[in-house]
């Protein structure tokens, strides 16, 4: 169900930062399929994987409309392979789980009792409760 307010508008960061094998599409690139300003050029056939994936930002309802991927240069996202709440960063902007905005998010998640690591290319960072960070060997 869509949230008000809560539409992709512009935003693609999930066509750049996220790797899709099904269209060979490494993580950082622009899919060759998006369109400029945001939607996709295959949208009626594009994979399942691209069909199955909810950006957390428009599903959860906690989350300011300045946390949206494009404004804030990283996608938060939930990793069901390892349980793990990721800040997947845009190449372009790798350090911007360190802005305020993103940063106090991540500390309340990890406050939470989450695990929480930072992507940016192949950097990682693990962000603790206390507000510490150091690089992630996961």
């Amino acid at each position: 169900m869509d949230i008000p307010g809560k539409a992709c508008g512009p935003c693609s960061m999930c066509c750049q930062v996220l790797d899709i094998v099904e269209l060979k599409k490494d993580a950082g690139i622009l899919c060759e399929n998006c369109v400029q300003g945001g939607g996709c050029s295959i949208y009626e056939m594009r994979p399942d994987v691209c069909r199955d994936y909810e950006c957390l930002w428009k599903t959860d309802r906690g989350m300011t409309a300045q946390l949206r991927p494009d404004r804030v240069g990283t996608i938060l996202m939930e990793d069901a392979d390892s349980e793990q709440y990721q800040a997947v960063c845009d190449p372009t902007r790798p350090l911007a789980w360190r802005t305020p905005l993103v940063f106090n998010h991540l500390v309340a998640m990890a406050k939470a009792g989450r695990t929480v690591v930072a992507k940016a290319g192949l950097k990682a960072w693990r962000i603790h409760p206390n507000g510490q960070w150091g690089p992630w060997i996961g």
